[in-house]
């Protein structure tokens, strides 16, 4: 932080001599300047400002993309909705994660909000955490919500040393969409604490040289060390800021005051105490083969290997307690071409009856050629299976299991060809539905509001998002069409005649309107939209759901063009 130059502060420039005194001051024929203060008074007053208001050494604000929206995701606190992480383009406007949503909307509105998603992020981390350990380390630990250790002793030289491995790795993830910082130290701890606290170098990399760890992170905050907050709300009251200040206390007073948290976090860091890492385990793949002396030509010895390799392939599985979700039948020719067969399967499962039903009707797909030497079948996907509880009611007697007729079908038109439609709670049509796996399990039930939130003292029960109040047509496009030619009287009267898809249609009558607001919460574009929806039917007894954009009042709510939004029946 820069001195702070103010008058009135600091020794009068009459108390100094002559020869100190220098142009700028208010002495008798001095020449000031036209930007001089009268008094260079800074330092105390700076110290004071930075411990107040400490300056983020990470790395400037970032500048807001090209016509990008600040998005940021939240979660709720009680009654307090809070940020949890925001955009470039949210933080280039000093929106940071902690802030309340209501401060956020007052200052910015046009903010783009949705719900953070705790467990997915922490499933891709993991994700990213594998794809790491099967890359580039086999030992990666998840040390917290967005932070990554990875031990890189005796692995850096294999991607040309330390520095050039991080700036690799940083570029890697740059290219799939994330941003990362990467620091390399002797310890974990100061590891992490230069990747979150210290300005990072060249390629967002930090490379803290062997032996000076205390050196190296002494100046960063003391929040570097990974401590609870309400110690490092004790540090600030004392005047500790820095590692280093932190670092110089005595022990047996510092145990004292704070505990063994401290003082370990401060050990860890040094080198001191050993800091053991939890290692993702990266899935071992699971693959049968089977290699012949002569050549299979035709489909009876095929299936009768298949039969054999499926038999083992369960075994593995039971032994890894999975069962398989997506299978790949490799079979390699005398002349080196692979043909492979893919099966997928609706839920785990390591039937071997069941498996071989599905790979024996597509050897038809196999063509031998000259022979086939090879035989394979590896394990795409598995999931954990293991025992599973009877039905509740045991008197209705055992349940169909449609498992194998879903497989049956989905591995003969394909997996994008049978879904089940899913209600999704929102007012927006197109929003409303969504599609899902034939047998998914449905959604987990929301959690009950706390004793003292006011949606108790609603007693209503809760609406089905598809309410037959307000029917839907069966089938409902995946995006509105426009209409054409539309004759309709204004403000909400039913269309009596249009073209879509290059057809006239002569409506003999008409129901609504139904008016459909925009969820203003998700866009500022939707914050005054109006969709008025009718159900019409025409001379051939068609009947079709179409709409309006506006309310025929107010050229904010939309521009009176129509859409074609589904038909009935």
């Amino acid at each position: 932080m820069p001195a702070i130059r103010y008058p009135g502060d600091g020794p009068h420039p009459d108390k100094l001599a002559a020869k100190e005194r220098r142009p700028g001051s208010n002495d008798a024929g001095a020449t000031v300047k036209d930007v001089a203060a009268f008094f260079d008074t800074g330092r105390s007053t700076a110290d004071t400002v930075a411990r107040v208001c400490p300056p983020d050494p990470r790395s400037a604000p970032p500048a807001a993309g090209d016509g990008a929206a600040p998005l940021v995701t939240v979660h709720k606190i009680g009654s307090r909705v809070e940020i949890t992480a925001a955009s470039p383009a949210a933080r280039a406007l000093g929106i940071a994660p902690g802030m309340a949503l209501t401060q956020v909307r007052a200052a910015t509105p046009d903010v783009v909000v949705r719900d953070a998603d705790p467990d997915g992020d922490a499933r891709d981390l993991h994700r990213l955490a594998v794809a790491l350990a099967q890359r580039w380390t086999p030992v990666v630990a998840i040390a917290d919500a967005q932070s990554l250790f990875l031990d890189v002793t005796g692995v850096a030289h294999l991607h040309g040393g330390e520095a050039r491995m991080a700036r690799r790795i940083v570029r890697l993830l740059a290219r799939l969409g994330i941003t990362a910082r990467l620091a390399i130290a002797d310890t974990t701890g100061a590891a992490w604490a230069c990747a979150h606290h210290a300005r990072p170098g060249a390629g967002g990399v930090t490379v803290l040289p062997p032996g000076e760890t205390i050196a190296a992170i002494a100046p960063l905050p003391a929040a570097a060390l990974r401590v609870e907050d309400h110690a490092l709300e004790l540090l600030r009251r004392l005047g500790v800021d820095t590692v280093g200040q932190l670092a110089a206390l005595p022990r047996a007073p510092l145990v004292r005051r704070f505990g063994r948290q401290v003082a370990d976090r401060l050990d860890q860091a040094s080198g001191r105490v050993a800091e053991p890492l939890a290692p993702v385990v990266p899935p071992t793949a699971i693959v049968v083969e089977q290699r012949f002396a002569e050549p299979l030509l035709t489909a009876e010895p095929i299936a009768h290997w298949i039969a054999r390799l499926v038999a083992r392939l369960c075994d593995e599985l039971a032994r890894a307690g999975r069962g398989a979700r997506s299978v790949v039948l490799a079979a390699t020719r005398v002349d080196a071409a692979v043909q492979l067969v893919r099966v997928g399967l609706a839920r785990p499962t390591r039937a071997p009856d069941h498996l071989l039903r599905l790979l024996v009707r597509r050897i038809d797909r196999l063509d031998p050629g000259f022979g086939i030497e090879t035989l394979a079948l590896h394990v795409q996907r598995a999931d954990p299976l293991g025992a599973q509880a009877f039905d509740d009611d045991l008197a209705a007697g055992e349940r169909p299991d449609l498992a194998p007729l879903v497989d049956a079908i989905v591995n003969r038109i394909g997996a994008r060809r049978l879904w089940r439609a899913r209600a999704v709670e929102s007012d927006v049509p197109e929003r409303s539905v969504a599609t899902a796996a034939p047998l998914d399990p449905p959604a987990p039930a929301a959690a009950a509001p706390a004793r003292d939130d006011v949606r108790r003292l609603d007693r209503r029960g809760r609406d089905h998002p598809w309410h037959p109040r307000w029917p839907r047509p069966a089938r409902l496009l995946r995006r509105p069409e426009p209409v054409d030619n539309v004759i309709a009287g204004l403000p909400d009267q039913p269309p009596r005649r249009f073209t879509w898809r290059g057809m006239t249609h002569r409506i003999v009558r008409g129901d609504g309107p139904e008016r459909i607001a925009g969820e203003w919460w998700r866009r500022a574009a939707e914050r005054d939209a109006v969709r008025d929806y009718y159900q019409v039917e025409d001379e051939d007894g068609r009947r079709f759901w179409l709409f309006r954009r506006g309310d025929a009042e107010r050229i904010e709510t939309g521009d009176l063009s129509w859409y074609m939004h589904g038909t009935f029946g």
